[in-house]
Formats: structure tokens, C-alpha cells, sequence
């Protein structure tokens, strides 16, 4: 059986060029790559059930196709994203994060490779939706993303942990 960030693989594998959109062709090429057992006109039927204006956007097919998050770390992510959302408006900014993430704990910046600017602006581009860079993060886009993040973390408690120790639980 595939999984989740297998398919991930394969469509970076398949789709090089950077863009997060699919046409007709590379999806269904993406789909065969997985080794599922799915005719053509399957792999075209459930194209055309995601597609706009031809192409799938990756981000918003992964969205549809993951598993959701236990309770558990649905709450732990709610609990963050409420430390970080100070005024309670639903939107957290570049200002919020930065009082509370933990970028020196992480690894890029502990090694020297990084430094917290970067690790930032890499951290809050997860965040951007459609290439659109408006320094803020809604409570929906940090949802989606720890629920990517979510996918590929098989242990509840390094979950947990993760969670906990980046965002000052």
C-alpha cells in the first residue's frame, strides 16, 4: 500500500520543474509511478474531479487525500496556534511567530547552516499559498500545514514533543 509522503516523492520525482501544478499528463503518470491498479480512464475521472482549469494544484489534492490528525495533535496545533494569536483575531504574524518559535533550537541554525532569518522565511513560505507572500498565517493555513507535518510523524509523543518544544508549550 501507498503512502502519504511516497506519493510525495514520486511527484517531485515526476514534476521537477518546481511547479505545484498538475496537468492531465503528469497526474496520471504520477498515479501509474505508485504502482496502483487504476485504468486510464480512472486515472482521468479522478483528475477531472480535482482539476481547475486543467491543471490540480498538489497542495490542494494532498489536502483532500491525507488522513486527518488524532484529537491529540489537532489540540496540541490549536494550543500553538493560540499562544502565537495574541490579539485572538485568527491571524498570527510574522511578529507573533518570532515571539514565540523557537528558531534557535532548530537544527539548520544550531549546525551554522542557517540563520534565523532564513529558517524563518523558510518556516512562514510553508505558509503561502499560490506563490501570494503576505507575512501573515491564518488559523486554517497552520492547520494544513501541521496536518502535512502530522502525516509523515508516526509517534504521538514525538509529536507532541515537536510540537512542545518549538512553539514553548
Amino acid at each position: 500500500m501507498i503512502n502519504f509522503n511516497t506519493l510525495l516523492r514520486i511527484f517531485r520525482k515526476i514534476h521537477g520543474n518546481g511547479s505545484k501544478q498538475l496537468n492531465e499528463t503528469e497526474f496520471v503518470n504520477m498515479l501509474k509511478a505508485t504502482g496502483l491498479e487504476l485504468s486510464h480512464e480512472d486515472a482521468i475521472a479522478l483528475f477531472k474531479r480535482f482539476e481547475q482549469d486543467g491543471t490540480i494544484s498538489l497542495d490542494e489534492f494532498m489536502i483532500h487525500i491525507r488522513p486527518p490528525m488524532s484529537d491529540a495533535r489537532r489540540a496540541k496545533v490549536e494550543q500553538a496556534f493560540n499562544k502565537l494569536d495574541r490579539d485572538g483575531n485568527g491571524v498570527i504574524s510574522i511578529d507573533d511567530i518570532r515571539k514565540v518559535y523557537s528558531l534557535t533550537a532548530h537544527p539548520r541554525y544550531m549546525s551554522g547552516e542557517e540563520s534565523t532569518d532564513v529558517i524563518m522565511n523558510a518556516f512562514l513560505a510553508n505558509f503561502e499559498q499560490q506563490d501570494i507572500a503576505d507575512g501573515k498565517v491564518t488559523r486554517e493555513e497552520f492547520m494544513n500545514y501541521y496536518n502535512g507535518i502530522s502525516v509523515s510523524i508516526d509517534n504521538d509523543c514525538y509529536f507532541d514533543l515537536m510540537m512542545r518544544q518549538a512553539f514553548k508549550l
